[in-house]
């Protein structure tokens, strides 16, 4: 656990040092005068201590850009309006001094009629926006940075196998998924919940994975949706997410804006802001829509939200295999279980009910397309579920005239047949 003395103003903490010097050697003499190791173990380390705080604020320098408008969230983000051309992305190698892109073409079947709502999200109830020619991003603070179990491994998922049918890394997935052809492109209405997370090194997710490349070290995917995420966030508000890697989570990419990589072109959507309205068991249902695809002609992979709403966009140097197609594309749930005590984790997935409950009870996906080599939305050819711990989360499938391919999923976790 990170010492609260993290907090001291630098120029208090130089002036303190040989105070705090002192003070250790004094508990560490005492310490083998009373035989009592323990004591000595605890020592508290001030250049340490100091040489994190360094780190932690030079990251922070990066990731946080000037703002020219600062929004105050009623959830406690603040959210800083940043230029485009200031925003992280800017600052990979490969696109410095390079501006944002125009918007693609859509793929053919795309229904762009009844344009969703922009204000899906907390900050936007404030009444403020960002102007045009900036992009809101959600401001970073110490305190996030300082939850995490390292500085280097900040707004990163944690490297892992990443293999559906293995959970010997404690993530568990209820997911459907299509694989064995050549993708271009994936879309579906996500049912939106704000499951409960045991504990701050577990979260509860609900996303679409665009995946390229074998399940080694040269995993390719695009990720989006939304999640729960107490370490990464300091709260329990469901979120939406953006998440990349080119290297199966090893060096290469970050959740959201963390990092220089997705380039974002709106000016009402902050990637990583809480979201408002969520489902409520037996009442209203509330889910987003959300579109990736590969723009035919520059190849990039651009984000959509609702019916039209650009998000942004990954670059396609930014990756191996995609950068030509995806090889498979997956839809679905994933929580960790740290196994507390011994026993299952009582996080949920989805609702927190399993999906035999059905409409208004547990949640969904609907309406899910790929996009084939041709720029075509075409209804899933072959979709097939799994649930890696059914007796903990589940997922069932089916097709209609209405809802075409979805499935419903999720599940409580601990229970009696989920010790």
């Amino acid at each position: 656990m990170v010492s609260c003395c993290c907090k001291i103003p630098i120029f208090v903490f130089i002036f303190l040092l040989p105070l705090l010097l002192i003070s250790s050697s004094i508990c560490a003499a005492h310490s083998s005068e009373t035989g009592n190791s323990q004591a000595n173990n605890q020592t508290f380390r001030p250049e340490e201590e100091l040489k994190k705080l360094k780190l932690v604020r030079e990251r922070l320098n990066k990731i946080n850009k000037p703002a020219l408008k600062t929004i105050q969230s009623p959830d406690g983000d603040i959210i800083d309006c940043v230029l485009l051309r200031h925003q992280p992305a800017f600052d990979h190698p490969k696109l410095k001094g390079k501006k944002p892109l125009d918007p693609p073409e859509r793929p053919n079947g795309h229904n762009r009629k009844g344009m969703a709502a922009e204000d899906f999200q907390m900050w936007m109830m404030s009444g403020e926006s960002c102007p045009e020619g900036t992009i809101p991003i959600r401001r970073t603070t110490e305190e996030d940075m300082l939850r995490a179990s390292s500085v280097a491994s900040f707004g990163k998922k944690p490297t892992r196998l990443v293999r559906r049918d293995s959970t010997s890394d404690g993530h568990e997935h209820a997911v459907g998924y299509v694989s064995g052809d050549e993708y271009y492109g994936a879309k579906a209405n996500i049912n939106v919940w704000a499951p409960r997370v045991s504990n701050q090194y577990e979260f509860s997710l609900s996303q679409l994975w665009v995946i390229s490349g074998s399940f080694g070290d040269d995993l390719n995917t695009i990720e989006a949706g939304w999640q729960v995420s107490p370490e990464l966030y300091g709260d329990y508000y469901p979120r939406f997410f953006t998440y990349w890697t080119s290297d199966a989570y090893q060096a290469t990419g970050c959740y959201n804006l963390l990092c220089s990589g997705f380039v974002q072109t709106n000016n009402r959507i902050a990637i990583g802001a809480a979201i408002s309205p969520t489902s409520s068991y037996g009442g209203g249902q509330f889910d987003i829509s959300l579109l990736v695809w590969k723009d035919p002609k520059h190849g990039n992979w651009w984000l959509e939200f609702g019916s039209g709403i650009l998000v942004g966009y990954w670059p396609s140097i930014l990756f191996t295999h995609l950068r030509d197609r995806a090889s498979m594309v997956q839809f679905g749930g994933e929580i960790v279980n740290s196994s507390p005590g011994g026993s299952h984790t009582s996080t949920e997935m989805g609702s927190g009910h399993f999906a035999g409950e059905g409409f208004g009870k547990a949640s969904y996906f609907r309406n899910l397309q790929v996009v084939d080599w041709d720029n075509n939305l075409i209804p899933l050819p072959n979709l097939k579920v799994l649930a890696d711990h059914p007796n903990c989360y589940d997922i069932q499938g089916g097709i209609n005239t209405v809802w075409g391919n979805y499935f419903y999923y999720g599940g409580p976790g601990r229970n009696v047949n989920c010790p």
